[in-house]
């Protein structure tokens, strides 16, 4: 948007909220969080190198949080992004846009035949994670459970969409509490393992430069199995650059109705969350082709949309309305917090490459995904790991392991918060 417009709009709603006249409404919600999630990620992108480290994301994060902090927020504008995150239902609004968009839009045939291939790996890298995470965790007395909730699952979760926003709902369900209580953490832990994400990538680049292979099938430069011709099993089409408003439209109604589907069952059948009981309607939904391709084309236009234009806003609201600064500072400064969040990301490379290597995949490029691009902030995070690591054309592999991963995580966690 041209800077002068983009100034104008800004003033009107710093004009309205220092007047007392802007209104808590949803329209008010879109405005404000879009306008400061632009600015945020405009800030962040401005600075070289360090942006490639999830500069955006995490001003987008942390930083209306911190103007809250020194007092520098309006009053009326954390009250509209409170209302519009927590009453008027933006944080379910785009979750569910996620993972319906996300698994209605994985090819089926791409499901059945990579699914298995794929899965050894995927899966091998989440139970290796959380079990020995929540081990470390236990052994600095802070608990099994713990270690996984609050630690593993969050860095594993393949981004903020299927992570620490709706693990926090979930564990605020649990517990009794609000999610703010959880937020701060859980968001603290998916940027944390991000970093450590580019950085190992980076690495991984590096031994690349310097061709070194450190034994056979250790790096495939580029080349993700040692099998030929089994590599196309594995690919996505080309994202639709395009869709109609009628489809969008049609997106939104599936994800509503597979949310509110969530929510019945979820009601009645308690032991899992109404979020995972979505998870499995979409994934039945999409195994068993029971919607018109082009209504799964609709679903899948209308969360890269959402994905698209709204994560920033979202990443503000949530700032505002659940994250202090005050508990992530005092997380930042816990030794233990930071080594178990380093932790879940080398294992999740070690053992991901391990057993991939084991089935004939090469262990750097397994080991980026599913390993790392599970660890990190999910699209945004992808991008920056797959550039680090030099390796962009795994991007499809990615993709397929934020989707399919993203959403065993939170499954699984669905179980486990019942032990919380």
């Amino acid at each position: 948007m041209p800077a002068p417009i983009y100034l104008v709009l800004t003033a009107v709603v710093l004009i309205a909220a220092v007047t007392g006249n802007l209104p808590t409404s949803m329209v008010s919600g879109f405005t404000l969080t879009i306008l400061l999630g632009g600015l945020f990620i405009w800030l962040g992108n401005l600075i070289p190198k360090v942006r490639d480290f999830g500069l955006p994301t995490i001003l987008c994060t942390f930083g209306p949080a911190t103007l809250i902090y020194f007092g520098l927020m309006p009053q009326p504008l954390i009250d509209v992004a409170t209302i519009f995150v927590a009453e008027q239902g933006f944080l379910d609004f785009f979750i569910v846009a996620i993972i319906a968009g996300s698994l209605l839009g994985m090819p089926r045939q791409l499901l059945m035949k990579a699914g298995p291939r794929f899965a050894a790996p995927l899966l091998g890298c989440i139970a290796v994670t959380f079990l020995v995470v929540g081990a470390l965790s236990a052994l600095f007395g802070q608990g099994f459970i713990e270690g996984i909730l609050f630690v593993a699952a969050p860095a594993m979760a393949g981004g903020l969409g299927l992570g620490a926003l709706p693990m926090s709902e979930m564990y605020a369900a649990q517990t009794g509490t609000d999610s703010g209580a959880f937020m701060g953490d859980l968001m603290s832990v998916v940027v944390i393992a991000n970093i450590f994400c580019i950085l190992i990538a980076g690495i991984y680049n590096a031994l690349s430069k310097a061709r070194r292979q450190l034994f056979v099938g250790f790096n495939g430069y580029g080349q993700l199995m040692r099998v030929k011709g089994t590599a196309a099993e594995l690919s996505l089409p080309e994202k639709r650059k395009a869709s109609s408003f009628i489809a969008l439209g049609q997106g939104l109604l599936i994800a509503g109705g597979l949310f509110v589907l969530g929510e019945l069952l979820g009601a009645y059948l308690t032991f899992m969350h109404p979020y995972a009981w979505t998870i499995v309607a979409a994934a039945l939904v999409k195994i068993f082709s029971l919607l018109p391709q082009e209504l799964e084309n609709s679903t899948a236009d209308w969360g890269d949309m959402v994905n698209a234009v709204l994560v920033p806003a979202l990443l503000v609201g949530v700032s505002i309305s659940y994250i202090s600064i005050e508990e992530v500072l005092a997380s930042l400064t816990n030794p233990l917090f930071i080594v178990l969040t380093a932790a879940s990301v080398v294992l999740a490379t070690v053992s991901s490459g391990l057993i991939g290597w084991l089935l004939k995949f090469n262990f750097v490029e397994v080991s980026i995904t599913p390993g790392l691009v599970m660890a990190d902030t999910g699209g945004s995070g992808d991008v920056a790991v797959l550039s680090a690591a030099d390796r962009l054309h795994l991007m499809p592999f990615a993709a397929l392991s934020t989707r399919l991963g993203g959403a065993v995580v939170l499954f699984v966690t669905s179980f486990l918060v019942q032990f919380l």
